[in-house]
């Protein structure tokens, strides 16, 4: 086993505002969720946040990346399975995952276009909304997936955001079906309440008979299970999945497993922005489970290192800090 976790995902490089609930209803932007822009629109709306409010920070992003990152910053082997153009952003991406010491292959893949990018827009009650311009990413197929090093991870990451495209759609089903093959478990987040509400019928198509393992929120269970009760989402898809996984903000997280229900407090934080607090709880279980933790263990450690995220602007942390989460468990 050369890798713990193999990702696949999209490659956005996200630029973040902090901005007014004003702002958000004047230019008829939905709060709290991840819409997606053509590249004129992107373009248009850009220009009117950096002078509305100045850029405060440039960074790698993309879900699944963020996840991949805390799992390599922690100190576990990854492979990150996505696509970039050959241009300043695409370059920027790919250092940046080098440099967390995330493997890719994005030099033998970079061809012309743009690279995906995401406008976060933290408004000041801490929540995060997300205008994306997929861009090459879009167009993230089979040609892109590296079989050979998904062969050799212990678990397949699948983001939930590739379900817009039927490209991207259908390498994730690839990935799943050469994942089986070979005995690697696969993973899966739902990655935005958006994806289950538009685009329900690619998540199912993705999701299948179930997988081994599934992180989502609330809302997205809810709405997966059509039910206003979280009992009967819980009854409705953990019989589907080896765990689920649940984040319910303020409340914590419960970890379901054959059955039975582990809950996992919060973590008391003042937040500042919750922009990557899913991907950094993902990344942190799934690091905790790949290392011996215990469900409930591997829980307080996404607690914690979720907690610490929101509390910071932007959704990564330095590897100082990982550790020293790490080193609290």
């Amino acid at each position: 086993m050369k890798y713990h976790v193999y990702a696949i995902g999209n490659a956005l490089v996200d630029k973040e505002f902090e901005v007014t609930d004003e702002f958000l209803k004047s230019h008829n932007i939905e709060k709290g969720v991840m819409s997606l822009l053509d590249e004129d629109a992107h373009v248009e709306l850009l220009q009117t946040l950096k002078d509305s409010f100045g850029l405060k920070k440039r960074a790698g992003g993309g879900s699944a990346a963020n996840s991949i990152v805390a799992i390599s910053q922690f100190g576990g082997k990854t492979f990150y399975a996505c696509k970039v153009a050959n241009d300043e952003q695409g370059s920027f991406y790919m250092k940046d995952l080098h440099a967390a010491g995330v493997d890719t292959r994005l030099k033998d893949v970079r061809c012309d276009g743009s690279t995906g990018k995401c406008m976060v827009m933290v408004t000041p009650d801490a929540e995060r909304t997300m205008n994306t311009f997929l861009g090459i990413t879009s167009d993230f197929s089979e040609a892109e997936l590296h079989l050979d090093e998904l062969k050799q991870a212990e678990y397949l990451y699948i983001e939930g955001y590739l379900v817009t495209s039927d490209i991207s759609r259908a390498a994730a089903i690839k990935a799943r079906k050469v994942a089986a093959e070979n005995g690697v478990k696969t993973a899966m987040t739902f990655s935005d309440p958006s994806m289950v509400t538009y685009f329900s019928d690619g998540i199912k198509e993705i999701f299948a008979d179930g997988v081994d393992l599934l992180f989502c929120n609330e809302e997205e269970a809810l709405t997966f299970a059509e039910t206003d009760d979280l009992d009967e989402a819980i009854a409705t898809i953990a019989p589907k999945v080896g765990k689920l996984v649940i984040t319910l903000g303020k409340k914590g997280a419960s970890i379901i497993t054959n059955g039975k229900k582990v809950d996992v407090p919060s973590e008391p934080v003042e937040a500042i922005d919750t922009n990557g607090a899913g991907d950094m709880f993902a990344g942190a279980f799934l690091y905790g489970i790949t290392h011996g933790l215990s469900d409930e263990q591997a829980g307080r450690l996404a607690n914690k290192a979720a907690a610490k995220v929101v509390s910071t602007f932007g959704a990564r942390l330095d590897k100082e800090i990982h550790q020293q989460l790490l080193a609290e468990i």
